[in-house]
């Protein structure tokens, strides 16, 4: 009689895809995403815009603080984004590329200011950083990690907003910003030791 259990060892059609397996059939989904928006296929184009739009407005707000610049700046690295489609490497992550453009956008924007204004940034920056017990701790730790991203210099800014909070890769971050990967290192390290000593004191603030 025909045994109902699948062999030792083998895979069966209820188990998760791997890990590498599962990214790059995510990669290869995004790729065919791409092509179709290139082909003038808008539904397509509209999934990568859901899918990016919120990484895109924090990467812009960090470059640029004021949160209304910046989701103009993102709404612009988008449109330009579609117009270059045919100018994506498929081969690569669809990702890194999409953010160095918005990115880019954001830098312009900021340059064609004639006053910068700091803003608050999105509140989810906050997540990763320590757990505060209160609703108004949250708030000024929310507050203090703000003023604190403002001070350091841009590109330090954007790379550690990239990897802490949008899980972004160094590799994947070295695309965003077109440096080597040993500079993002170093400028994420830089970020978070300046970051720990500006928010070191926040709980006798609150």
């Amino acid at each position: 009689m025909p045994s109902s259990g699948a062999a030792p060892g083998t895979r069966t059609m209820a188990d998760p895809q791997p890990p590498q397996r599962a990214a790059r059939i995510a990669q290869q989904d995004e790729a065919d995403l791409v092509v179709r928006a290139a082909a003038g296929d808008r539904a397509a184009f509209g999934v990568l815009v859901e899918r990016y739009a919120g990484v895109a407005r924090r990467v812009a707000r960090a470059v640029l603080g004021n949160p209304e610049d910046a989701d103009d700046a993102a709404q612009d690295a988008m449109l330009s984004a579609l117009v270059k489609l045919d100018q994506y490497d498929a081969r690569r992550p669809f990702g890194p590329w999409l953010l160095r453009i918005v990115a880019n956008a954001a830098t312009d924007r900021r340059r064609r200011r004639t006053v910068r204004r700091v803003e608050p940034l999105d509140a989810g920056l906050t997540a990763g950083g320590p757990r505060p017990d209160t609703t108004a701790e949250r708030r000024a730790l929310g507050e203090r990690l703000r003023q604190a991203l403002a001070e350091l210099p841009e590109r330090r800014r954007v790379a550690v907003v990239l990897f802490d909070v949008e899980g972004y890769s160094h590799a994947e971050i070295a695309a965003v910003l077109g440096i080597p990967e040993g500079t993002v290192r170093s400028e994420v390290f830089h970020a978070r030791r300046r970051l720990r000593a500006l928010l070191a004191d926040w709980k006798e603030e609150v």
